[in-house]
């Protein structure tokens, strides 16, 4: 079963608007899934390397639902 958490998050406005700006240009891309991506490569990065975090940022890359 695949669950979700919603999570809200301030960052600064010229971050917004670069994201914003991609969104648009990026039609196959949604909020959730470039955060997905971005988060779960966060984690890979300096994280523990746990094999959850690969499945989403892999998920995410290739349009697989998250399992």
């Amino acid at each position: 079963m695949n669950v979700t958490v919603s999570i809200l998050a301030e960052i600064p406005e010229s971050l917004y608007e670069s994201f914003k700006s991609y969104l648009e240009t990026h039609p196959d891309w949604d909020q959730d899934r470039v955060f997905s991506a971005a988060l779960s490569l966060f984690l890979l990065q300096n994280g523990d390397s746990d094999r959850r975090a690969s499945r989403v940022y892999l998920d995410t890359l290739f349009k697989y639902p998250a399992a």
